[in-house]
């Protein structure tokens, strides 16, 4: 489906090659003191979004041979296939269609589902639907794991100041403590349960969805009144005890940490209200179009990616910081590790041959200000360089004072970051200072600041989206498959033979420290 070009071999790749080492011992700082208007060069402009890319280790001939690599890797035609529907998952013979869930012009199937997803949060959130006693619903857990977990947590935490009544909950690890610490904290008779999985076939998702159904029918309710499902297996659901008209349906082209535009959404309709949801998906349908029809140079998740891929086939800087400066999106870096780390931690190209470059990045974070008194120490003055993205929103919830202090360190950090201090030998008493040089900042640490006009369930629907978007561009120039995910599944796999020799007690044939490890847990 793609030009299968391992990118090591483009005249571009050898061009930015030779250009690494002419750009490796610049610094920053001298780039801005040589431009005073470099700030107008490199960054982008969009709807409520401004990307200021110039903190970064580019000159002009930088952003011009990376996207000469873009070029010469048919970006441009792998973005049509993507959109069109074609079979660009080959491993899995699927199509990648999530885009298609928010489109405005979307499929009569996304339509029809769209409508049920509006007609049950209204009844829902109105009390037109109530339990087995009668009571409306207070309270909604979803269960499910990966991105039936992540993508809706992500946006029902983020989105909290735009919440109703209704409590959501989620459960994803199999942790009984916790799941037993949870269901003692809600009323059975006014909670409503959400099971969220593709083929109702998940072990984690069903272990628990076990003992939520045996919680409820404990109490005295109907399960059927109390429990949905989203899922694309009809059978098994319906077999689980669900109704048949309580079960979303989900598609085969829908990747699952791609799924929160979906009816892997519901939690998020039911927590926001449905008019919040389809804002949502139309700022994600907003960056789309951006995506599909903006030139690579002021493209934003394409130069995202390409940024991306500077440092990490070049420079040798293995992991990216994302640092929002929300406390509600505290969430973010967890549910990106899957998006980036799951589609693009691949060591076989799409020819089926062993790569010979570094793929996917380590993605990792927290928020400011947290993080600053965290690891931003190893940020400033540790031996590591981390290509970091700062998201900062100018206007917040609730206007104070407080939120200029928290914006104030938000643009402090990438500057110090950037220019660094030198400690020199005189400190700020005038005095010699025999702490001067544990006291001095090199800099030069690149970075991209992503301001936002204010945190609200469209522009959240961008950034996830823009996020998306820098993934495949990523995948596509690596010439790796973004889409599946076969070192998920084998991992699964191991764990259901392991789980039958505790059960049975009957250890099989393992190497001689999982044997060992079995052994103190069976004889405990």
């Amino acid at each position: 489906m793609f030009e299968n070009t391992n990118p090591t071999g483009t005249v571009a790749w050898h061009k930015l090659r030779d250009h690494f080492f002419e750009m490796q011992s610049v610094k920053i700082q001298d780039l801005f003191a040589g431009d005073t208007e470099r700030v107008e060069k490199f960054h982008i402009q969009w709807n409520d979004f401004i990307l200021d890319f110039s903190k970064n280790k580019i000159e002009q001939k930088t952003l011009n041979l990376l996207i000469e690599l873009a070029n010469e890797v048919s970006l441009k035609d792998a973005i049509k296939a993507k959109f069109s529907g074609k079979f660009i998952n080959q491993t899995e013979k699927r199509a990648v269609l999530h885009t298609a869930l928010r489109d405005k012009n979307c499929q009569e199937e996304v339509a029809v589902t769209l409508k049920k997803i509006e007609e049950f949060t209204n009844d829902v959130i109105s009390g037109k639907l109530l339990g087995t006693s009668n009571k409306k619903f207070t309270d909604v857990v979803n269960i499910g794991i990966g991105g039936s977990d992540l993508g809706p947590k992500i946006v029902v935490e983020s989105l909290v100041d735009y919440k109703n009544h209704l409590n959501i909950h989620y459960i994803s690890n199999i942790d009984f403590d916790t799941i037993t610490r949870k269901l003692n904290e809600i009323n059975p008779e006014t909670t409503l349960i959400i099971i969220v999985s593709k083929s109702f076939g998940t072990i984690e998702t069903l272990k628990n969805a076990e003992i939520v159904k045996n919680w409820l029918i404990k109490n005295g309710m109907k399960t059927e009144n109390h429990i949905v499902a989203v899922s694309s297996n009809l059978e098994k659901s319906i077999a689980f005890g669900i109704k048949a008209e309580n079960i979303f349906h989900m598609w085969d082209w829908v990747g699952g940490r791609f799924s929160l535009w979906s009816a892997v959404g519901l939690s998020i309709s039911l927590s926001l209200g449905f008019t919040n949801f389809k804002q949502l998906l139309e700022g994600a349908y907003e960056m789309d179009e951006h995506f599909k029809e903006t030139p690579f140079n002021k493209n934003i998740p394409v130069v995202l990616a390409l940024l991306s891929v500077w440092y990490n086939n070049f420079f040798n800087y293995e992991t990216e910081a994302i640092i929002p400066y929300s406390d509600n999106m505290k969430s973010l870096p967890a549910y990106l590790q899957q998006v980036i780390m799951e589609s693009n931690g691949k060591n076989i190209n799409r020819d089926g041959i062993p790569v010979n470059y570094e793929t996917g990045t380590i993605i990792w974070g927290e928020v400011g200000t947290n993080s600053q008194h965290a690891f931003f120490q190893l940020f400033h003055q540790g031996t590591k360089v981390i290509p970091t993205d700062f998201i900062g929103f100018i206007e917040p919830f609730n206007k104070s004072e407080l939120h200029d202090l928290l914006m104030a360190n938000f643009f402090a950090q990438t500057e110090a970051l950037m220019n660094g201090k030198d400690g020199g030998i005189i400190a700020e008493n005038n005095e010699n200072d025999e702490n001067a040089a544990f006291k001095s900042f090199k800099g030069n640490k690149p970075s991209n600041t992503i301001l936002i006009k204010k945190l609200t369930p469209k522009t959240l629907g961008s950034l996830l989206a823009m996020y998306e978007h820098k993934t495949f561009v990523q995948g596509v120039i690596w010439n790796i498959y973004s889409f599946d995910q076969f070192g998920v599944e084998y991992g699964k796999k191991l764990a259901e033979n392991i789980f039958s020799e505790i059960k049975n007690n009957d250890i099989g044939i393992h190497d001689c420290s999982t044997t060992f490890l079995l052994k103190k847990y069976l004889n405990n």
